[in-house]
């Protein structure tokens, strides 16, 4: 007698199939992890944010010295804009937040000092306008070396929070180059006051003066902000 083997059917075959794997259950931290993890800190993000912005500016002034271009002109002021515009929201945060990542009087003046920098870069630029004035190698060579120390500032206030030693290590080179802008300056004044053979001679000089006054005044404002860097990181390790 012949016997078909019978198909099973749609339970049978459902039955006989690998039961399909269960989801991942995504794991949690525990408790306490959770309750202490680290939270970005608005403070440091706006610090970094100022610092950026002043690179971008003074990128802005050195194309503007080299070249006069318009367009960098108006960069540099659009960034001095955007970076007073950063140091009143921290002011902001600053007065309504009791607890700070480090001394909120440290937080006030190396948000000041970075954005003094970028001010007198924006003062340097305004003046030469106004003034008429020429843009010589001495200044740009100013504003070249201005902007290396923007760039080790950047870098150090990106290291601050968790590799406070390289923050210090990059303070430092700000430090030396603000130096030497400021031997350039010396330089720069004594080429100017050599020579002088009539009052519009003299009108120049006085003219030029003025640029190489605010230039050397965002080399000071850049030195105080690298020590605060440096005191900032004594003070938290």
């Amino acid at each position: 007698m012949n016997r078909s083997k019978a198909k099973p059917g749609k339970e049978a075959r459902i039955a006989a199939e690998e039961p399909l794997p269960a989801p991942p259950v995504p794991k949690k931290l525990p408790f306490f992890k959770r309750l202490f993890k680290k939270q970005p800190n608005i403070f440091l993000t706006l610090i970094r944010q100022q610092a950026q912005i002043t690179l971008e500016g003074m990128d802005a002034l050195k194309t503007f010295m080299e070249t006069q271009d318009p367009k960098a002109d108006a960069l540099l002021t659009s960034k001095e804009k955007e970076a007073d515009e950063v140091r009143r929201i921290l002011i902001y945060e600053l007065n309504k937040t009791f607890i700070t990542p480090f001394d909120r009087e440290d937080i006030f003046s190396l948000s000041r000092a970075i954005d003094d920098v970028l001010d007198y870069a924006y003062s340097t630029a305004t003046e030469i306008d106004i003034l008429k004035v020429k843009p010589t190698p001495y200044m740009a060579r100013m504003a070249s070396l201005l902007r290396d120390a923007a760039f080790e500032l950047n870098a150090a206030a990106n290291r601050l929070e968790d590799h406070p030693g390289v923050a210090s290590e990059h303070a430092q080179r700000a430090k030396a180059l603000e130096n030497r802008v400021e031997a350039v300056y010396r330089e720069a004044l004594a080429d100017l006051f050599t020579g002088a053979e009539d009052i519009k001679h003299v009108v120049k000089m006085l003219k030029s003066r003025e640029v190489y006054r605010h230039l050397s005044n965002a080399a000071d404002r850049g030195d105080e902000a690298a020590n605060l860097i440096a005191d900032i990181v004594v003070k938290t390790t």
